[in-house]
């Protein structure tokens, strides 16, 4: 299709800036001299995808290389994708336009369960075979990294190579290795047995699950001599890590539309309900001078006025206070602010506060996560309620107005009396606001309380926790409606549902691809969007397959189970998973890792928080 078709039917859709391309600091390559192209394909809409800093890093990384040519795909909404289909043009693209058919490896970031369907209709729109076994060739390798490939099973069917852990490394490692197999005219199937003796890297294909009588795994069975569980890569230092000068700048408004800086990987904390935690272990941090120097180049080149630090834990970096004393040097020079997300509670000191207001001048949030100690114990948060109260007189004190709270509903061992107490300190705090002596003259005070539904992921202590069905989860947020008893704390929820179907695929095995499939042909697509997300059409696909997802997500696992991810190693051994699940029922809390190592696996990196003099 010409330029000047594709320009003319652009004009019909939505946000036709979401698939022009030719942004400042895309990457135009001759294709006729680059050995390799790459299509890194992002399952969500533009401005999702171009907020991804993961995508962003590998995208410079890649087209940094000589050889490789590197170009981002979206998945079109749905009325460019009628376009699309209506004139049967296939999935390009943004930089040279061209089908994504003529790639030589297309790439995928999973980052949510939900996005699944997306992965099927971007292959589907570009012509290509959805199963692995169809695609016979080396052309068109469909290869996956990220969060959700911690247990990739439901996708096992379609992909032909995962990357478990952090990809700067193995992705160049691999695509060296698939120019070698390809000039020497290897098949596919001598290239991936090839490829999964490459630490880090998981080809499917080549393990075979076998099942118990009662649908649990009996057993993961390797191939042709590839390893029995396969470990996670990780980059052991970040100061000496690839990190873009630059970075696309979008035409139209993104997510988070903001330069973003990376500053440590991992967390100290160790939440006992949250993944991120313990799959990016162990914590490695970058020294204050390189964040600082490679923030001032981002925003030089982009032209952005806001950088936001990104790590899980910003307020866990040791040198934040060093950094922003130099960063301020030429941030308030140039008029740039400097966005602190991910602070903690129990670490928010005036001090910080001060250095908050100066870039910050909207509500702060937090996240205690339980409305009781009890519970935050049992979860590991090692927060207080007195820190909580603290800090947020520290923050009304300094003039703010209104915070934001964060908490989970469903977590295990969970009663009424832990969810009423989510509003019971909503109300502690609106009082606090209140009997202030330098209590603001004519303002009033907001606390807005979000609460999820919690679904347990693979490799965290409650792995083996069964997740709370849909009639639970309604009656309980009736019952926090019901024990709200001011306007000043406003209540706000996500769609329980897609928080069901995300339990089903968190956990899930590779039965559940057909079930995606067969979603995926009932039109099923963009399933963490309210608009788009069809219950019943998901719930008419488990049926026609004869998968029962209550199997998956409301049923507890035995510490001896054989879990679909269980050939996966990403160096947290089990017997800690399961310790933190006796601590946890026991409502015991574990020091952070830098209070004291608790021997988790993460040690066999001899890199980071694990190997710091204490």
């Amino acid at each position: 299709m010409t330029e000047e078709k594709l320009e003319q039917l652009l004009l019909s859709v939505q946000k036709p800036g979401r698939y022009a391309g030719n942004e400042q600091g895309s990457v135009i390559k001759d294709k006729s001299k680059d050995d390799l192209r790459f299509a890194f394909c992002f399952p969500d809409t533009y401005e999702v995808g171009m907020s991804h800093l993961g995508m962003k890093m590998l995208y410079s990384l890649f087209n940094s290389t000589d050889y490789i040519w590197c170009e981002r795909v979206f998945a079109p909404w749905v009325d460019f994708e009628e376009v699309m289909r209506e004139n049967n043009m296939p999935l390009f693209a943004l930089e040279s336009h061209d089908p994504v058919s003529e790639f030589d490896i297309i790439g995928f970031t999973l980052q949510y369960e939900l996005c699944y369907t997306n992965v099927l209709n971007m292959l589907d729109l570009a012509g290509i075979p959805l199963l692995s076994k169809d695609r016979k060739g080396l052309k068109n390798l469909v290869v996956a990294g990220g969060p959700c490939v911690c247990n990739p099973e439901p996708l096992a069917d379609f992909v032909d190579i995962f990357f478990p852990g952090e990809g700067e490394e193995v992705d160049l490692e691999v695509i060296e290795l698939y120019r070698k197999c390809r000039d020497e005219g290897t098949s596919k199937e001598e290239f991936l047995r090839r490829a999964a003796k490459i630490e880090g890297v998981y080809v499917p294909s080549l393990y075979d699950v076998e099942y118990n009588d009662d649908n649990t795994i009996k057993a993961i069975i390797p191939k042709d001599g590839v390893p029995k569980t396969v470990k996670k890569r990780i980059i052991k230092d970040l100061d000496k890590c690839f990190y873009p000068e630059t970075f696309v700048t979008p035409f139209i408004e993104i997510i988070h539309d903001r330069a973003v800086q990376e500053v440590f990987r991992g967390c100290i904390r160790g939440c006992r309900f949250c993944q991120a935690g313990f799959i990016y272990r162990p914590v490695r941090e970058k020294s204050a001078d390189i964040v600082n120097n490679q923030a001032k180049c981002l925003c030089d080149s982009t032209g952005y006025e806001e950088i936001s630090l990104s790590s899980l834990s910003t307020s866990d970096y040791t040198q934040l206070e060093s950094l922003l004393g130099q960063m301020f040097e030429w941030t308030e020079k140039d008029k740039v602010s400097v966005s602190l997300p991910s602070l903690r509670v129990d670490n928010f000191s005036p001090e910080l506060l001060e250095k908050v207001k100066k870039v910050k001048k909207s509500g702060l949030t937090f996240a205690p996560e339980a409305g009781t100690q009890r519970l935050r114990d049992v979860i590991n948060k090692n927060v207080t309620e007195e820190e909580i109260m603290r800090t947020c007189l520290t923050a009304f004190k300094g003039g703010y107005t209104s915070v934001k709270l964060y908490f989970m509903l469903g977590l295990p061992t969970e009663t009424d009396e832990d969810l009423v107490g989510i509003t019971q300190l909503g109300q502690r705090i609106v009082n606090a606001f209140y009997e202030m002596p330098e209590k603001p003259k004519g303002k009033s005070v907001n606390v807005s309380i979000s609460v999820s539904t919690f679904v347990p992921k693979p490799f965290t202590p409650f792995q083996y926790e069964p997740q709370d069905d849909l009639d639970e989860v309604e009656r309980k947020q009736k019952l926090l409606v019901a024990s709200n008893t001011t306007k000043k704390v406003t209540l706000s929820w996500h769609d329980s549902k897609t928080s069901i179907l995300e339990g089903v695929f968190a956990r899930g095995d590779r039965r559940l691809g057909q079930v995606i499939y067969e979603a995926f042909k009932n039109g099923c697509k963009f399933d963490g969007w309210g608009e788009m997300f069809d219950y019943e059409k998901w719930m008419s696909a488990f049926k026609k397959c004869g998968v029962e997802p209550e199997f998956y997500n409301h049923r507890g696992r035995s510490f001896d189970e054989v879990l679909p991810w269980s050939h996966l190693d990403y160096c947290v051994s089990e017997e800690f998973l399961q310790h933190e699940n006796e601590l946890a029922h026991k409502a015991a809390t574990t020091p952070n890792c830098r209070e004291k190592c608790q021997n988790c696996g993460a040690n066999c990196f001899k890199e980071g928080v694990c190997i710091e003099k204490r």
